[in-house]
Parts: C-alpha cells; sequence; structure tokens
C-alpha cells in the first residue's frame, strides 16, 4: 500500500522505515522486506541504490540507478512502501515513479536544484539533516521544496559531527525541528555510526540504538528510521551501525509502547 503524507500527522502512531542500507541482491532485499514485515507489520521499506559518499572510492555503492529501480519496483508489487536516496536533480523523476519517498541525504541537504527537483515529482521528500546543519536552520531545506507546491516534507534527525569520527544527538533539536512545522523522523543508526572510525570505512555504536531511540520517541517524533540486516557483521554498507533483524521485534514493541504514552490524551 501507499504511503499518505497523513500518516505523519502530529499525534499519529509512530511510522517506521526500515532496511538495510543499499540493495545488496533482488533476493536480500525481498528477504529482509519480508523479514522486517514478520516482525513489525506496516512500515516503509528503505535500500539505496547507490551509496554515492561512502568513505573509500572503492567500497561497494550499490547496483546503480537502472538495476536499483527494477529491484525495488518488485519490492512495491508485494505491498510495500518505498523510501530510498537521490543525489542528483535528473535522478528525482525516474526514482518517483517507484519511490513514494525521496530521500534527499545529509550531505546534499542545501542542495537547491536537488530539493527543488524531488518537490516537483509530488512525492514525499524526507530531508536528513545534514551533520554541519543546527535544528533551527534545517527548516530552509524543507522551505525550498515547499516553494514548489510540494508541501509533503519530512526533517530527520541524523546527529551532528563535530570531527574526531563522532556523532552527537541534541534531543532539542528534535523539538525545535518539530517546532518548525514539520514532521520529524528519528534516524537510530545512522546517529550511533562513527564516520570514517575504521579508517577505510565507518564503524559504529549500535548498543546505543535503542536507547537514543526511546529518547527520541519520549520526545514526540512521528517516525523512527533504523537500517536492519540479518547480519550486519557481513553487510555491504553500514553494517557496523545497523540493527540485527532478530532484535527488530522486541525494538519496536518497546518503541511503540513509548510512543503511544507520549501521545496518549493529557500525557
Amino acid at each position: 500500500m501507499p504511503i499518505e503524507f497523513s500518516a505523519f500527522a502530529q499525534g499519529s502512531p509512530l511510522v517506521l522505515i526500515a532496511g538495510p542500507c543499499v540493495i545488496e541482491s533482488e533476493e536480500h532485499v525481498r528477504r529482509m522486506a519480508q523479514g522486517i514485515r514478520e516482525a513489525v507489520g506496516e512500515f516503509i521499506f528503505k535500500a539505496s541504490f547507490d551509496k554515492a559518499n561512502r568513505t573509500s572510492g572503492g567500497a561497494y555503492r550499490g547496483p546503480g540507478l537502472r538495476e536499483g529501480l527494477r529491484i525495488l519496483r518488485g519490492v512495491k508489487s508485494e505491498g510495500f512502501p518505498i523510501l530510498t536516496d537521490i543525489h542528483e536533480a535528473w535522478q528525482a523523476e525516474p526514482v518517483a515513479e517507484v519511490a513514494d519517498i525521496l530521500q534527499i541525504p545529509a550531505f546534499l541537504c542545501r542542495q537547491t536544484d536537488l530539493l527543488e527537483a524531488a518537490g516537483r515529482t509530488g512525492r514525499i521528500v524526507n530531508i536528513k539533516k545534514g551533520q554541519f546543519v543546527a535544528p533551527h536552520d534545517i527548516h530552509r531545506a524543507a522551505e525550498k521544496v515547499a516553494a514548489t507546491g510540494n508541501r509533503q516534507v519530512l526533517l530527520t534527525e541524523r546527529g551532528s559531527s563535530f570531527g574526531y569520527n563522532n556523532l552527537v544527538v541534541d534531543m532539542r533539536g528534535l523539538k525545535i525541528m518539530r517546532d518548525a512545522g514539520w514532521p520529524v523522523i528519528f534516524d537510530a543508526t545512522h546517529s550511533v555510526q562513527l564516520p570514517g572510525g575504521a579508517g577505510a570505512a565507518s564503524a559504529g555504536q549500535p548498543q546505543f540504538i535503542e536507547p537514543l531511540a526511546r529518547a527520541a520517541v519520549a520526545t514526540g517524533v512521528d517516525g523512527v528510521f533504523v537500517e536492519v540486516h540479518d547480519a550486519p557483521e557481513k553487510a555491504l554498507s553500514d553494517g557496523a551501525n545497523a540493527l540485527r533483524l532478530d532484535l527488530l521485534r522486541d525494538f519496536w514493541r518497546r518503541l511503540t509502547a513509548i510512543d503511544a504514552l507520549v501521545k496518549s490524551p493529557g500525557w
């Protein structure tokens, strides 16, 4: 089923965006989509056809646009809403033919042409807040999309960089972003990434995925973004900060319990 922007309305139940960082194979993507559905029920499936910002130029990037969209189209045919990244303005239209949500990577969140191209497709646009952008400034990126007439914009927090291979999440920022008038998603797995921390690749601290996610949900965010893998130690991208698939069911149960409490009348 397609995802409607109204699913992210204030007070609505928490939305889950989940999937492997990158498309590793058609078989893996389909297996992951089914596994996540079995664990949590309805969710938005996420996987990238190209990871254009890998630490090393020799790292695996994905199958590319044409093959990636073919694979994602197959996943969509099984009833999964789809989110995937775009990196260049020309990619917006072909990707919008398959994806329900176009994601703007954090490093590109100020690229006006990219934001406007995404907005013109009429699809929901998820803007990752750059590691270098303050919470009270990211609304300007949303306004670039909205200027196209498309106000279906999500803002995603994924931590701020202070150098030295570390990211820090300021929970105040979630409220600041929400107060700007846009639904807010918390990226629980990229927030525990250690960029470049493994030399030619990023490292991570997955033990902090759930503590940070719990805190974010307690602030009243509209959704949680989690990269999930059945074998993170074998993942071709971002395995060091991915949530293991067999932990997802209980993880999501605890988050939705917090969400229900926070959004209950009189709380």
